[in-house]
């Protein structure tokens, strides 16, 4: 078993933690479990987790890929794309080369990486239903450049369990607390952690039916309290992350407290938002 003694989480706020507490305590988040979980094998672990909501994943690449590399991390996680293929106009293939060069940048600095798939998101939230060729294209895409790249991939695109409403949160964007640690022990289960084993994969007890009224009345909900404001924000040019940084930019041992930043971070755009898929350099 390799124990691993420098972890750096790379991403947008799946990584930072969202749904799982909340900006006044913290949030906790998977890859925080995951960390917790490390260092349960290497008490010595150090973690950094450069995550930040809203970005996209050409923003993590230019905001988070050359921090991580400085902090010449022994691990690495890289969960990023969703919030770019959820905008109009976007091309998978533009999200996968910007994720291959983290995986081949990562990876040759010596980092185990490990990098996930996305669900079928029309389940979790039924007005996405035509985003599914997209994320199906994607996923290719990314299980395709860590095969190339030496990368361990979780994907749970298949498992029922992953569109299951108790893995979201009521906005259906950010895993909930359960979400959150079952994202961690699959991560656990693909690094082989002392510990860790496939119940990460069973589906949750099953739900009665809800009445019809019930889920349109449900989705009426979403929309108006969720969906409507991302809306806005787009229109507005603005992002979820505007004027934050990363809560855990240095490496600091597991238990060390995370510095939730409302500092402004960089930004690639009008209000800190890339154009749709639009390549770096």
């Amino acid at each position: 078993m390799t124990v691993y003694t420098r972890y750096v989480a790379l991403g947008d706020s799946q990584t930072e933690g969202l749904g799982d507490g909340d900006d006044v305590n913290g949030h906790r988040g998977w890859a925080d479990r995951l960390a917790e979980h490390l260092a349960r094998a290497n008490p010595d672990l150090l973690y950094a987790n450069l995550a930040v909501r809203g970005r996209l994943a050409g923003q993590i690449r230019s905001e988070q890929l050359a921090p991580a590399l400085t902090l010449r991390p022994d691990l690495a996680t890289v969960m990023a794309g969703m919030n770019d293929l959820i905008r109009p106009g976007c091309e998978p293939a533009a999200v996968a080369e910007v994720l291959e060069e983290m995986y081949a940048a990562l990876t040759e600095s010596g980092a185990h990486v490990v990098t996930v798939t996305f669900p079928d998101i029309g389940k979790i939230a039924p007005m996405a239903r035509p985003l599914r060729p997209k994320v199906l294209d994607l996923n290719a895409r990314i299980r395709a450049a860590a095969a190339r790249h030496g990368v361990t991939v979780v994907d749970t695109f298949a498992m029922e369990f992953v569109t299951d409403a108790r893995m979201w949160g009521t906005d259906r964007l950010h895993a909930s607390p359960a979400g959150h640690a079952r994202i961690a022990a699959a991560m656990a289960h693909s690094l082989g952690l002392p510990g860790s084993d496939d119940r990460w994969m069973l589906p949750f007890p099953p739900l009665p039916p809800a009445a019809a009224w019930r889920v349109a009345a449900a989705e009426l909900r979403w929309f108006a309290t969720f969906a409507g404001p991302w809306i806005g924000r787009r229109i507005r040019g603005r992002s979820s992350g505007d004027g934050r940084t990363a809560k855990r930019p240095e490496l600091t041992p597991q238990a060390g407290p995370a510095t939730h930043s409302s500092a402004p971070g960089p930004s690639a755009g009008p209000g800190g938002e890339e154009h749709p898929c639009r390549t770096v350099r």
